[in-house]
């Protein structure tokens, strides 16, 4: 059945067909024969005598077809600005899912690769609701030019910056969240003109990337800490071309592969006649790229700059650059929003446990009140939460627990109460930490909500606060969960784990319950908000809890648990952002 084969696609004109072969040839050599493969060409110059050349490749398992662009682009040409690299076979990967609205999946492959892996090996990965499954861009990571053009230009992490010369690309998916309408509407807005229609992939996929193991696209102008043998495909990118120069790295392996196909000698008479001035204008072009992308980062109106100043809340822009100002000067503790004016709280004030009538009451209420607010929220996708991971973490608890999470947003209080209404523990009842000011000062439903939904206020009164530790420790030992933020700050849509402060380790140590570590990791959706920022999409992430070391002194106890808390969150924001944890701090 066509739904069975595997499609893979690539891309070039007449002139690079050569370097096809080779690729293709490579492929073939060292697929699996388990499976069916349909190979396209998608081009809109190649002459019959070079179709033929690369159908002499075809075998049982191999089928090839030439896909001719050219009417799709006629189709299409009237939403498109007038730009003379349309003709480029470059942009034709964008144009597949939609041009072969039955294939679901494929695979797109440049055609300056050699493929040393099983090709269906990288086709059955399963990427879920990506939209595409890719490589991390080397030269983004080790070249600072490149890096901070791919930040400051494009939008995107230096180490969340994909490749597009190797893609699975997941058709479904580009077809659902019109991928094609995205990239034409991007190139009316914006020309970029560093990597081209790779910024506009990685503008439109950000957070929406499968990340494949880096041997599927071994970039040949940057370095891998693995030996040359394991990768899977061999990616000659930039002028690190083996039928120009000699001596280019890994260049044996190119024509260990071309050596065996139709065009072997065709590729030797390019390397032989490749001259010193050509040699000059490569080393040229690669001494003005990172020049190209210094300028377009310096740019008042590049890309990022125009959305922040046209189309994004200007108290929102405001709030990410004083972020960047305190992470960099190490001010993770300081919120970087203004609280409401607020007052003290008085110890008359409070009931911390609510045990009157009046106050269940309230409670009960409240409790119902928020209810709704969260599902309306949920409803119009103010809030969106995609997963909940390691929810067994929390249903396996059979005592009190601090619960702490990273602090980024007013709501994010409700995910957390999301996550422990699914775990299911109907006789622990589940408290969250507030600041003094949210309790005493937010004005209507909201202060309704911060005044009687099991909050426990924080204060600067002694005796009041003295009220809140005797109340926190009686509701740990009775059993009860107590949401504290041990970052101290909220910072808005902040993914990086802060700092952490003692307080919430304080209270597990001297009640002997665990910690609850609870990360929340961010994508953005594909709903832009009020504020013209993209709406996240949350994925609360439930870590195994961690008890206080009786073999531990109370103080190192405490920092222990700090610890461990700090290694957990490192690890699942690592792991889920596929990057280092690392800080603009100058001063730690």
């Amino acid at each position: 059945m066509e739904n069975n084969k595997i499609h893979i696609f690539y891309a070039c004109d007449d002139n690079f067909v050569k370097c096809t072969i080779v690729s293709l040839y490579s492929m073939i050599k060292n697929a699996s024969t388990d499976y069916k493969y349909c190979v396209h060409v998608l081009h809109n110059d190649i002459t019959v005598a070079n179709m033929e050349r690369v159908y002499g490749l075809a075998n049982d398992n191999f089928e090839i077809v030439f896909d001719d662009v050219s009417d799709y682009l006629n189709s299409i040409k009237h939403k498109l600005p007038i730009r003379d690299y349309y003709s480029r076979s470059t942009y034709y990967r964008l144009f597949i899912a939609e041009m072969f609205p039955d294939i679901n999946k494929a695979l797109y492959i440049d055609s300056d690769t050699i493929i040393q892996g099983d090709i269906s090996r990288l086709y059955n990965k399963d990427i879920k609701d990506a939209y595409v499954g890719a490589c991390h861009e080397q030269a983004m990571i080790q070249v600072d030019e490149y890096g901070t053009y791919a930040e400051k230009v494009v939008g995107v992490s230096r180490y969340n910056f994909f490749n597009a010369g190797i893609l699975i690309i997941n058709c479904e998916q580009f077809r659902l969240k019109f991928v094609l309408d995205k990239f034409i509407e991007y190139l009316h807005t914006y020309d970029f003109v560093v990597t081209q229609d790779e910024d506009y992939l990685n503008l439109i996929c950000k957070d929406h990337v499968y990340w494949v193991d880096q041997r599927w696209n071994t970039e040949v102008y940057c370095n891998v800490d693995y030996p040359i043998e394991q990768a899977k495909i061999i990616h000659y990118i930039m002028t690190s071309k083996p039928w120009h120069y000699e001596d280019c790295k890994h260049g044996d392996i190119f024509w260990k592969y071309a050596k065996e196909t139709c065009v072997y000698q065709e590729m030797l008479d390019i390397l032989h006649s490749f001259t010193d001035e050509d040699r000059a204008k490569d080393a040229l072009a690669m001494e003005n790229l990172p020049k190209l992308a210094v300028a377009e980062t310096n740019r008042e109106d590049n890309f990022v700059n125009r959305m922040n100043k046209y189309k994004r809340d200007h108290a929102r822009v405001a709030i990410l650059q004083k972020i960047e100002e305190y992470e960099r000067a190490g001010r993770f503790n300081e919120d970087v929003e203004d609280d409401p004016p607020g007052r003290v709280l008085q110890p008359d004030e409070i009931e911390y446990i609510r045990t009157s009538r009046s106050e269940k009451i309230k409670t009960g209420i409240a409790y119902r009140s928020a209810r709704k607010f969260v599902d309306s929220l949920i409803k119009d996708k103010k809030l969106i939460i995609k997963e909940i991971k390691g929810i067994e973490n929390f249903k396996n608890l059979n005592t009190g627990a601090i619960i702490v999470c990273n602090h980024f947003n007013a709501f994010d209080s409700f995910a957390i109460q999301l996550a422990y209404e699914a775990a299911n523990q109907p006789n622990r009842t589940f408290y969250r930490v507030i600041r003094e000011g949210n309790y005493t000062s937010f004005p209507g439903f909201y202060g309704y909500l911060m005044r009687h939904c099991n909050t426990l206020p924080l204060s600067s009164n002694p005796k009041t606060l003295t009220k809140f530790v005797k109340a926190t420790n009686q509701l740990l030992q009775e059993g009860h969960y107590v949401l504290v933020y041990p970052e101290q700050s909220m910072w808005w849509n902040y993914r990086k784990p802060k700092p952490l402060q003692k307080g919430a380790y304080v209270f597990a140590v001297k009640n002997n319950v665990p910690v609850l570590p609870c990360f929340i990791t961010m994508k953005d959706s594909d709903i832009i908000g009020e504020d013209g920022f993209f709406v996240q999409e949350y994925t609360i992430h439930i870590a195994e809890p961690i008890y206080p070391n009786p073999e531990k002194k109370y103080g190192e106890k405490i920092e222990e648990m700090m610890a461990k808390n700090s290694e957990v969150w490192k690890n699942i924001y690592e792991e889920e952002y596929q990057m280092p944890l690392t800080y603009l701090t100058e001063n730690k």
